[in-house]
């Protein structure tokens, strides 16, 4: 386990960080963001990622530390870039100026911190206290994994909500709908990340760096990839895979937690971290590689 220590310097830098992009988002709310500007910072944020993760064997005790955060980094990232979809459709949808898109976003990525912060504490209640409660959760990434697999990738012109409509007739503004909007959306990602973490590690330390990693920068990310989310055709059929997988690992885990270590005369397997990010890396090129090659630039598929 970390030191008290050690958690506190991390969340005291990260918060800090997390505080610069909010007075940053404020102060640039009136102007666009470049799709140069959005490149750059991506990369600060990915590269702070990746430079953690390197370094923190030299403040983490345990051995598998380092590979289970790149393999938990990489999860949630990819859940957050297919998160990015519905946030084009909302944004777009409310007619929110481009101008104040990304202090929405920030705002709404910060509710996402303080829902998977809430997520994560109860998460790692059950876990310490039933094993079992693993069962459930790789039941439902499972489930999330079969719904994602039979999206057809064709994007429907959505009807507004109950909430959107009492909204308005409220007199409540874009700004303020697409807000909660997005603070709802964020709620419901929450169920399908954080079990998915936990599938990976058990480790609250790891559980709440790899979110927060994969939270920061998400706001410049939206802006880089707002034209190329239409070539990522297969990025849902990716994420079932994934999803399935630490589904499946969640099970392993389960039985052996529960004392069960062979059904019917068959031994369940020990699904090692190594093979974890691997199946993690290898679906993620793979994905991206057959969208890329499927698709035009302008999204449209190659026939």
């Amino acid at each position: 386990m970390e030191s008290t220590t050690t958690w506190l310097v991390t969340i005291g830098i990260l918060s800090a960080v997390i505080a610069f992009d909010l007075i940053l988002a404020i102060l640039r709310r009136n102007k666009e963001t470049s799709m140069a500007e959005a490149a750059i910072w991506t990369f600060v944020y990915v590269s702070a990622a990746i430079a953690f993760g390197y370094f923190m064997p030299n403040w983490t005790p345990s051995e598998t530390a380092q590979k289970e955060f790149f393999a938990g980094w990489l999860t949630e990232y990819a859940l957050s870039v297919d998160n990015i979809f519905v946030f084009v459709i909302i944004l777009s949808r409310l007619q929110i100026e481009k101008t104040k898109q990304q202090l929405v976003l920030l705002l709404g990525i910060i509710i996402a911190l303080v829902l998977r912060g809430i997520f994560i504490a109860a998460g790692t209640a059950i876990i310490t206290r039933f094993s079992s409660a693993f069962f459930i959760f790789g039941a439902f990434l499972i489930y999330t994994a079969y719904q994602l697999l039979r999206e057809d990738g064709k994007e429907e012109e959505p009807e507004d909500s109950r909430i959107v409509k009492f909204m308005r007739s409220k007199g409540a503004s874009s700004f303020t709908i697409a807000l909660i909007t997005l603070g709802v959306t964020d709620l419901v990602f929450a169920l399908d990340s954080i079990p998915a973490i936990f599938g990976i590690t058990k480790d609250p330390y790891i559980v709440v760096t790899a979110n927060i990693f994969a939270l920061m920068g998400l706001r410049q990310l939206y802006f880089l990839l707002q034209g190329l989310l239409k070539r990522l055709v297969f990025l849902s059929k990716g994420l079932s895979i994934i999803l399935a997988f630490i589904g499946v690992k969640m099970f392993f885990e389960a039985f052996h937690g529960v004392g069960i270590h062979e059904i019917a005369g068959i031994e369940v397997p020990h699904v090692t971290i190594e093979f974890s990010l691997g199946v993690i890396v290898a679906t993620l090129l793979i994905t991206a590689v057959a969208s890329l090659t499927a698709t035009r630039k302008d999204g449209s598929e190659i026939i």
